[in-house]
């Protein structure tokens, strides 16, 4: 097998034409959150057609132009077609061609002379390699056998080659080229200015080996995927290992780079809501009917009112507040709407931001100058009072009593919290004194519906007095916003 990127790719499996891979191509990627219809599965096979299978970066563009519809979703389109569209098929022409047996300090060994040419095939080679050699899970020949992506890093240990690496580097091993080794190398007329330039360049040698070793690392995860797919199927691999695009990322389930590509995902969010509330604002504009002067004007065309007359309206923009949950569960999805409302401020007249735990306080001023707002709100606003665990109802009771002027006829009063309440009283008369001010109140869950109401959640109580709103994905909140915000 080659897994040359330029070269052709395998041939459908047993079974299967180009077309009913194309389809089933389209419906992994809808399953991941990718909005795909039947007119873009027409153009990927037309696309197909005319591209045809012997040019594999070819086609990967040439099915992303008709593919994808959103920034944000590359990721997620390479290795779902790195799955469905390989270049090959068993084991590598690497594995093939080497004779021996391997072990983990050999691979190390020639990884980090790749790593000290910078020569991507070579890395890719010793990817397959890896993986053949370390990476195996479950019983040979069976259902049950894979590879692991995970194992075979934490046996490898990438990392422990950065330092040969640099030192072949350095000493004119593989990889010190001429522009490299200039003003470096033994005998070199620039010999003299070497201290002082060589902190700079070290930076940079280490640098690029370390971006060459990430790029490493995602070659080993696609080709343990890659082979995975061939003995438990394609659908199997992509359920489980291929990640969701930004907006069908769970909140509550996110990990740290997942929370990292959710925050990147606030300013293309902001600017598609802000056009779709400043579209709902310009709609209504026109006012209502004023009814005696439509019936007046009805006098020119016998009493027939045929043109409505509208009342001049008397524009504004809503106040929001934000009354938010900021306790380890729900931290980042709280974080999060932060964010995407302080991007949002300009569609709204007035916006406040209160935190709690057990305790309420105002963090507006936090929020406006950004930073990380879980560890600046942790550490400047008193948002627990004796204890630590949450307790919706104190908290409530705090905001009523000492933030409730926030509140008036033209405000709009967001809740964000999962609504478990470690067995404490609820405080349903103070989020009642809330709501009763507020023009329109909401509660937005990032749980799912099938857990409220289990365990310590008291979501279905709350829900009684707030209408409440699942909200665990980007695509819901946008949805959210979009559909129930005042404009």
């Amino acid at each position: 097998m080659s897994n040359d990127e330029s070269g052709a790719i395998a041939g459908p499996a047993a079974g299967e034409d180009l077309a009913a891979r194309l389809v089933a191509f389209a419906g992994a990627l809808r399953s991941k959150g990718l909005r795909i219809g039947t007119s873009e599965v027409v153009d990927a096979g037309q696309v197909a057609t005319v591209l045809g299978l012997q040019d594999r970066t070819l086609l990967r563009e040439g099915l992303a132009a008709a593919l994808m519809r959103r920034s944000g979703q590359r990721e997620v389109f390479d290795m779902t077609f790195d799955l469905y569209f390989p270049a090959g098929v068993g084991v590598s022409a690497a594995v093939e061609e080497h004779e021996g047996p391997v072990d983990a300090q050999d691979l190390r060994d020639l990884l980090a002379m790749a790593l000290a040419d910078g020569d991507l095939r070579t890395l890719e080679q010793v990817a397959e390699l890896a993986v053949d050699a370390l990476g195996v899970v479950g019983s040979a020949g069976t259902r049950t056998e894979g590879w692991s992506a995970f194992q075979t890093l934490d046996r490898l240990a990438p990392q422990t080659a950065i330092a040969a690496a640099l030192g072949l580097r350095g000493s004119g091993g593989p990889g010190s080229g001429s522009a490299r080794g200039s003003g470096t190398g033994q005998g070199s007329p620039a010999q003299p200015q070497a201290p002082a330039e060589a902190p700079f360049t070290d930076r940079l040698e280490r640098d690029e080996v370390r971006r060459l070793v990430e790029a490493f690392r995602q070659m080993v995860a696609a080709e343990a995927r890659r082979r995975t797919a061939e003995s438990r199927g394609r659908d199997v691999v992509t359920r489980h290992a291929v990640r969701a695009t930004s907006d069908h990322i769970d909140f509550l389930s996110a990990n740290r780079q997942q929370l990292e590509d959710l925050r990147s995902a606030v300013g293309p969010l902001a600017r598609r809501l802000a056009t779709r509330l400043s579209a709902r604002r310009r709609a209504a504009r026109r006012g209502r009917i004023d009814v005696r002067r439509t019936m007046r004007r009805a006098m020119g065309t016998g009493g027939v009112p045929i043109v409505p007359v509208h009342a001049r309206p008397h524009p504004g923009r809503p106040e929001l507040v934000l009354l938010c949950d900021v306790s380890g569960s729900v931290a980042g999805f709280s974080a999060f709407t932060m964010l995407l409302v302080r991007a949002l401020s300009d569609q709204f007249s007035k916006i406040r931001v209160f935190a709690f735990v057990n305790a309420t306080a105002e963090v507006t001023d936090i929020v406006k100058d950004g930073g990380d707002l879980a560890d600046r709100i942790a550490q400047e606003a008193r948002v627990t009072s004796w204890h630590t665990s949450s307790d919706y109802g104190e908290a409530f009771a705090d905001f009523a009593t000492t933030h409730l002027e926030a509140v008036g006829p033209r405000t709009s009063v967001l809740i964000l919290g999962d609504a478990r309440n470690n067995n404490q009283p609820l405080g349903l008369p103070a989020l009642a004194a809330v709501v009763d001010r507020a023009r329109r109140t909401f509660w937005l869950n990032p749980e799912h519906p099938s857990r409220w109401g289990l365990g310590d959640s008291v979501a279905p109580e709350y829900a009684e007095v707030v209408p409440m709103h699942a909200c665990s994905t980007i695509e819901q909140l946008e949805s959210f916003i979009g559909r129930l915000l005042p404009a």
